[in-house]
């Protein structure tokens, strides 16, 4: 009976010692919310589907991607901008642009040309956007486990056509 007991309060203690190796929660909180209202109005500014497709989205006083697109007073792109990426199944998913590393709303990653991966043009970091939800690759976000902030995007309701929120 006290064997059992030892033995089970030595596993509980060896699960309280293990935790999550990645962190993708260094992004400070910031409202997301960003409605593509029709069908129209996602196929000239959202993801066309296509496998490595991406689009950026930003709206702040100095900076807005895309440049035309219909901000409302509504619309909330995140801490750093948004990344919405379609993965090789056509599957979309959605970042914040703020690399974790630098926790800089200014700092935003970058798709290169051809590549499938993200890149932090500052500390040289980069994320599996199109797989693997966002993980770190190299660089110094990989040696200390931080990953992108992931947001949802759904299918909208009667008035919206795609919704991204946190």
């Amino acid at each position: 009976m006290v064997a059992r007991f030892i033995l089970l309060l030595a596993a509980v203690l060896s699960l309280a010692g293990c935790s999550d190796p990645v962190d993708d929660n260094r992004i400070p909180y910031c409202e997301v919310h960003l409605t593509f209202r029709t069908v129209g109005e996602w196929h000239l500014y959202g993801v066309k589907g296509d496998a490595a497709a991406y689009e950026r989205y930003v709206s702040t006083p100095s900076l807005r991607l895309p440049a035309d697109f219909p901000y409302t007073a509504l619309d909330r792109t995140g801490y750093g901008g948004l990344l919405i990426v379609a993965d090789v199944l056509g599957e979309l998913h959605v970042y914040d642009l703020a690399c974790p590393y630098e926790c800089s709303p200014q700092v935003r990653i970058e798709v290169p040309a051809g590549e499938l991966y993200a890149r932090c043009p500052s500390c040289g970091s980069t994320y599996e956007v199109f797989s693997n939800g966002g993980m770190p690759r190299s660089g110094p976000a990989a040696e200390r486990g931080y990953a992108l902030q992931r947001y949802s995007i759904t299918s909208g309701g009667a008035l919206s056509y795609k919704v991204v929120t946190r």
